[in-house]
């Protein structure tokens, strides 16, 4: 068969090949070619980079979705579906909402792909597709090589996975919605191998976070030096390891590291505790933490998120105040999104407070629930303030020549205008939810947002 793999994209190709190219790289294609069945045909398209031909021949489409691009997937869907071309959905969306993915689609698979995709392929070849692909998680060893070179536009960076999983829970993700709390690790010499074959210079690893087993990375880490690999990277990681592990932080350097995205999530101590559940990060030590990282060489990335049940409108300023203070150069700011299926989801349903179920709208950049100590446009306006303090043209200059080492210095500055230029709160969306919305709304309260 002549199989299109599709990356669907609400933007569809809006930014460009050339701006696109500094987007994160994302693993998702790359990893359902290496589950297809070698005798089929393979095509695949991004839309991240340029849009989909919906007249492209081809005998079976697979389209992977997050939630702000639920609607562009439909709508590409619907389109093949109405050349008489089988069409399954997976990604984040279906997985949290199967039953009205199944609508737009020949079969959903829910969960990772690859024990269920190569059985999906031979029902297609049979003519079978069944309705539901239901979730068998792959355990870490039996995770293949993404294959590579698939996509023709893409990232300038190349991205790998060392893991799958993670244990930290937090009420606002959807791996802890879809019970994804298991840490299965590949074998370090199979990551290693791979990151050996990697194209370019700069790659993501691509886990929940690198730092979650630090026993394990250590070892890879010590195999990538002992193999002598050049390649620079970044990472996620959790700041109660940062913080206090400085052999970690020294291995991680030799072993390459440029940076590390950090999930701070909020300057309150008491929002963390009682409302994010990450205790281990104590705001006292994340100076420290910067220090630390900075001493090794490299630099931090703070992730932050707003409109947490105890946020009040001074939390911007605050924020500000306090990354001056740290001395961190590079940030993102994201307002809290109920996704589907994860417990802040559940909870904002059940009290009312889910405001939009327009999914296009789901993007980190839109409030679509009623905050509790602001009024919805206050904490839009709240973050927009902060985002033109944060990322103004004085203070990108200033984070620029604050940074010690030539490699630090361009990697501060094009995080910083990558963030800058990807952000948009005021954007209009051709395919918004007032096509869907009801549908959507009628699944969740049916309770379809648990069909496992």
């Amino acid at each position: 068969m002549r199989i299109l793999l599709v990356q669907a994209d609400r933007d569809a190709g809006r930014y460009g090949r050339i701006a696109a190219r500094f987007f994160i790289p994302s693993l998702a294609l790359e990893q359902i070619a290496a589950c297809t069945p070698s005798q089929h045909e393979i095509m695949a398209v991004n839309e991240w980079y340029e849009k989909v031909d919906l007249n492209i021949e081809c005998d079976l489409v697979a389209i992977s979705a997050f939630t702000k691009d639920a609607y562009r997937a439909y709508e590409i869907a619907d389109a093949f579906r109405e050349r008489g071309v089988k069409v399954v959905l997976g990604g984040y969306h279906p997985t949290a909402m199967p039953e009205e993915a199944k609508q737009h689609a020949d079969a959903v698979v829910i969960g990772e792909a690859e024990e269920v995709w190569p059985q999906a392929i031979k029902d297609a070849e049979k003519g079978k597709l069944k309705p539901f692909y239901g979730w068998k998680k792959v355990q870490g060893e039996k995770i293949p090589p993404a294959r590579r070179g698939i996509v023709k536009h893409g990232s300038l960076f190349s991205a790998v996975q060392t893991s799958r999983g993670c244990p930290y829970k937090c009420e606002f993700c959807q791996m802890t919605g879809f019970g994804d709390t298991i840490h299965r690790k590949r074998r370090i010499g199979d990551v290693v191998e791979e990151i050996e074959k990697l194209p370019g210079r700069i790659f993501w690893f691509h886990d929940a976070s690198l730092t979650i087993n630090p026993i394990y990375t250590k070892k890879l880490f010590r195999k990538m030096i002992e193999r002598k690999i050049k390649k620079k990277w970044i990472a996620f990681g959790n700041a109660a390891l940062l913080s206090r592990d400085e052999e970690f932080l020294h291995l991680a350097k030799k072993a390459g590291c440029i940076a590390w995205m950090v999930g701070l999530e909020s300057v309150s101590q008491k929002t963390i505790n009682e409302e994010i559940g990450k205790g281990g990060n104590r705001i006292d030590r994340i100076p420290g933490m910067v220090e630390k990282i900075e001493r090794e060489g490299m630099e931090v990335w703070a992730s932050f998120i707003f409109g947490f049940d105890s946020d009040t409108p001074d939390v911007f300023d605050t924020t500000f105040e306090k990354l001056n203070e740290w001395g961190i150069r590079v940030a993102e700011f994201n307002i809290l999104t109920p996704f589907p299926r994860t417990p802040i989801f559940e909870k904002f349903m059940k009290e009312k407070r889910i405001g939009s179920l327009d999914w296009s709208r789901y993007d980190l950049n839109h409030v679509v629930f009623k905050p509790k100590n602001m009024e919805m446009r206050e904490l839009e306006k709240g973050i927009k303030k902060l985002y033109r303090k944060f990322f103004s043209p004085h203070r990108i200059l200033k984070s620029f020549f604050s940074t010690p080492h030539m490699g630090n210095k361009i990697f501060v500055l094009a995080a910083n205008l990558a963030v800058k230029m990807f952000t948009d709160f005021d954007r209009n969306y051709e395919t918004g939810g007032e096509k869907y919305e009801d549908t959507a709304c009628h699944a969740v309260h049916k309770g379809e947002s648990h069909p496992l």
